[in-house]
């Protein structure tokens, strides 16, 4: 296990540039962070390039991590608490860090054959926390896949990564122009449903069974008009109640709730 202990080293100018968007672009890698987030990365043996260790390395508690890298072929470094500070997104790093390489696929191929799928489609998200909420409530029921948009804030990012607690590794997930992608998806059977405050039918008057890809929008302007323009089926979240409006997270995991409910109970 290689020691580094310099934060000018140029490995950790490279893992430490992985926090922008644009150099994440340029390698093709991004970072975990956490313990149990880089367990779950090893438990689904997503692409583990290199692992930062620091701390008591020899104290059983990196054990999972440690046997699961070297079984991908993944390199460890050794790094003291500098550098890892250096490197991590967070105020207090739990002494372990993954570098990943994006995976990347053909969003045509995946959506071409699934029989009733159920996709959350998610149009101009900025929230990190928002998005990573998404992703983990979209694993919890068991979605098909998530097709992001273009202009939602990067999936990579080091934020979303944390937020998804280790659903980013469970469930395919494809940055696609919407614009495209969903009239694809409506030739192939697929019911187009949006969100909006003006719809007259509630999400519980609407039929879910079905091949269908849940549309949410952007936390301050809800879809953007393109993609409304798309939808075929507008539902509303009716709130009896005195609140202006919900949170993005929140009104897709009470939609995704719903059409688990409708296939399955």
């Amino acid at each position: 296990m290689e020691q580094i202990t310099s934060t000018k080293n140029n490995k950790v100018k490279t893992w430490a540039s992985l926090k922008q968007k644009k150099f994440r672009e340029q390698t093709g890698l991004y970072l975990a962070e956490g313990i149990r987030l880089v367990e779950e990365a090893v438990e689904s043996n997503a692409p583990i390039e290199e692992v930062l260790l620091s701390g008591d390395i020899d104290g059983g508690k990196f054990d999972k991590i440690l046997n699961g890298a070297v079984s991908m072929g993944a390199k460890l470094y050794e790094v003291n608490e500098s550098v890892l500070e250096h490197v991590s997104d967070t105020q207090s790093p739990q002494g372990v860090i993954a570098v990943l390489r994006k995976t990347e696929g053909d969003v045509n191929a995946f959506i071409a054959n699934k029989e009733q799928p159920l996709y959350l489609v998610l149009d101009a998200i900025q929230d990190p926390g928002n998005l990573g909420t998404m992703i983990r409530t979209a694993d919890a029921i068991g979605a098909t896949g998530i097709l992001l948009g273009k202009s939602c804030v990067d999936l990579y990012n080091p934020k979303v990564v944390r937020a998804t607690m280790g659903s980013l590794f469970h469930l395919p997930i494809f940055t696609a122009d919407l614009a495209q992608l969903l009239p694809a998806l409506k030739e192939r059977g697929v019911n187009i449903v949006g969100t909006s405050v003006d719809a007259e039918q509630a999400v519980y008057q609407s039929n879910l069974t079905g091949a269908t890809a849940l549309v949410i929008g952007s936390e301050a302007h809800g879809l953007t008009p393109d993609i409304q323009a798309l939808v075929d089926t507008q539902v509303v979240l009716p709130m009896p109640g005195r609140a202006e409006s919900l949170n993005a997270a929140i009104a897709a995991s009470v939609v995704l709730y719903e059409a688990l409910r409708q296939r399955s109970y």
